[in-house]
């Protein structure tokens, strides 16, 4: 563990944390806002979208402003690497641009809320594939060697931290490890899981971590659950054996009891109960010991995590 990272793990422990919801999905459901590719970074490309994401980052401050905690502000970069970026009409020194920008963007977010306090930004990272299947595996070299890029983007560019969202195998999420090493920048990986707590891959969560912490000398800051709703998972960490889950520190669920495959085929939102949604993050206190930093994913909004707010700090 380097320096950077125990900074990071010592404001996660002075403080609860929040961070935001489905950034796209509900740009997308709740804003009529069109995003190819789901790819949110291209808002990025003028004054529009721009004001759209404050607005919506804003939002999220003042919640955490509102219960004196800290907050972890993540890029809205899921899709901003090689691969996706190319079908955007984004060639390599243009994904760097917009991955500096993205982190600038955040920064000043952060003075500007200069009274919520920690504020960690996060460079987030997503799959180079699809998020919910499981196609065209990489070995974790590639993995590292693919994703080294938008690292090297966001750790210029002053990140703090980066955090990949929803893998759906191991080896992704061993080789982001490996390349944030090697960059010296603090990594969250956070896996997603099926409605039975497995991976889609149909590894175990608590293998997975196991592995890459095995792989990489425990370098993950820690770990997260997203993309899939809490009763999904509840039952498999309350059963769970050993000491895996207390590296889990972070939760963003979905809204939706859905599987992954009926959230694809899915024509409309199902923002789920935001309430019950609320309770039952309160309810994985007691099976996530160190859980820390709570926000929401897909079909998540500002009510999601208010709930969220209001039943955890």
């Amino acid at each position: 563990m380097n320096t950077r990272t125990e900074q990071v793990l010592a404001q996660l422990a002075a403080a609860p944390m929040l961070t935001d919801g489905g950034l796209e999905t509900d740009l997308v459901f709740n804003h009529a806002v069109d995003l190819p590719n789901f790819a949110s970074f291209d808002l990025l490309s003028t004054d529009w979208g721009r004001e759209k994401l404050k607005t919506y980052y804003r939002s999220y401050l003042e919640l955490a402003r509102t219960h004196g905690c800290g907050f972890v502000l993540e890029t809205p970069t899921w899709r901003a690497s090689r691969d996706w970026g190319e079908k955007m009409g984004y060639d390599v020194q243009a994904l760097a641009a917009v991955n500096a920008d993205a982190v600038a963007m955040m920064q000043a977010l952060r003075e500007e809320f200069a009274d919520v306090a920690p504020v960690l930004v996060s460079g987030n990272i997503g799959p180079r594939g699809d998020g919910y299947v499981v196609a065209d595996k990489m070995s974790a070299e590639q993995a590292r060697d693919y994703h080294a890029e938008q690292i090297d983007a966001l750790a210029a560019a002053g990140a703090d931290m980066v955090s990949v969202l929803t893998l759906n195998y191991l080896e992704e999420g061993l080789g982001i490890a490996m390349a944030a090493r090697e960059r010296g920048i603090p990594v969250v990986v956070s896996f997603t899981v099926e409605t039975d707590g497995r991976l889609p891959s149909g590894e175990s969560l608590g293998d997975a971590i196991a592995e890459v912490d095995a792989q990489t000398d425990g370098y993950p800051a820690y770990y997260m659950i997203n993309c899939a709703h809490p009763s999904h998972f509840h039952d498999m960490l309350a059963a769970a054996e050993g000491d895996w889950t207390a590296r889990i520190r972070g939760l963003r669920g979905n809204a939706s009891r859905c599987s992954h495959e009926e959230l694809d085929a899915a024509e409309v939102l199902d923002d789920g109960d935001p309430q019950a949604f609320g309770r039952e993050y309160r309810e994985l206190h007691a099976v996530l010991p160190n859980l820390r930093v709570l926000g929401g994913c897909c079909g998540t909004d500002l009510r999601h995590v208010t709930e969220i707010a209001a039943a955890c700090l």
